[in-house]
């Protein structure tokens, strides 16, 4: 066999390779605990930073009776480090946090929404909806 060829051949056989490779479906999200909503890992990450947020609030509310202005404000509550408050760029997404008369409103934004980057919302009723169509609100499904 001529080693021109044979090297014609493993090169074609080294891209094709590759086409399969990059056409191959990703790896199904893994749940990280049963009933788990998150549809990605970066769905669970913003889902869990959320969670963090909401506990420390209820915690704040019960200490102050009132919510914290501001995330600063929560850091060192239950888990939210000041770290994580000082933040907002979550991996794929922003965190966005607002403060009003008689509570917050906490919002993660996806770089890119599609059905395994949803958008999230939650305020001081602790329930967090997601849209993947749209910047989630208070109308959007809740997340299971």
């Amino acid at each position: 066999m001529n080693p021109l060829s044979s090297s014609r051949w493993v090169a074609a056989f080294a891209l094709l390779t590759a086409f399969a490779l990059a056409q191959a479906p990703a790896t199904p999200y893994q749940p990280k605990f049963p009933g788990d909503p998150a549809r990605s890992d970066s769905e669970a990450a913003a889902l869990g930073y959320m969670r963090v947020v909401i506990r420390a609030q209820q915690d704040y509310h019960k200490r102050h009776s009132h919510y914290a202005d501001s995330l600063m404000t929560l850091a060192g509550t239950g888990s939210l480090t000041r770290r994580m408050a000082r933040s907002t760029d979550r991996g794929d997404y922003t965190a966005k946090f607002h403060a009003r008369k008689e509570g917050y409103v906490l919002t993660m934004t996806p770089q890119q929404l599609d059905p395994q980057h949803r958008s999230f919302y939650a305020n001081e009723d602790g329930v967090i909806h997601a849209d993947e169509e749209k910047p989630a609100d208070e109308t959007s499904p809740k997340v299971k």
